[in-house]
């Protein structure tokens, strides 16, 4: 049973300030994804960036929540991509400090119940080329690499997955 609780990112000042934490806390997916430097984040920016993602026709911005209340994780999710048709995660983030405590696979679990329980039969996801950190990650949960590309936002080397869902 997930001691997690997930509910949309309302954009307070509060919220804002934690994800920034959040963000900050990630320093070397900072680094490799390359849009914010770990060391000056950007309030502003990143709310302007959470908030085109939530605006997203199919989109939401989730934060992950542990039983305390506490900030644990960041998910973006897309219901519907309009290439393939399938459900993408667009980011998982767990705060730096909670990383090997098992929120990740957590996350994860939830995200996949919850399209299964929608009917979905896959799910899709990019891992930065130079991350192998989270391509390990997602391998380990039984996501396998379909295709190379680069990313449609950024033109980043990217390893596209994907996750039968039974």
């Amino acid at each position: 049973m997930s001691t997690l609780f997930l509910a949309p990112l309302r954009f307070s000042a509060q919220e804002m300030t934690e994800v920034v934490g959040l963000y900050a806390s990630n320093p070397v997916y900072c680094r490799a994804a390359g849009e914010y430097d770990p060391e000056r984040i950007a309030a502003d920016r990143v709310e302007a960036d959470l908030r085109e993602e939530a605006g997203t026709d199919g989109c939401e911005v989730l934060l992950a929540r542990d039983a305390k209340g506490r900030l644990v994780g960041l998910l973006c999710l897309l219901d519907r991509h309009p290439a393939d048709g399938f459900p993408w995660i667009g980011l998982l983030m767990v705060h730096g400090d909670q990383h090997r405590h098992g929120i990740g696979r957590q996350l994860v679990s939830i995200i996949e119940e919850r399209f299964r329980g929608q009917n979905h039969h896959g799910i899709r996801l990019a891992v930065l080329e130079n991350t192998p950190s989270s391509l390990a990650f997602w391998s380990s949960l039984g996501w396998q690499e379909i295709d190379r590309r680069t990313d449609n936002q950024h033109g980043r080397p990217c390893i596209v997955m994907h996750k039968q869902l039974t």
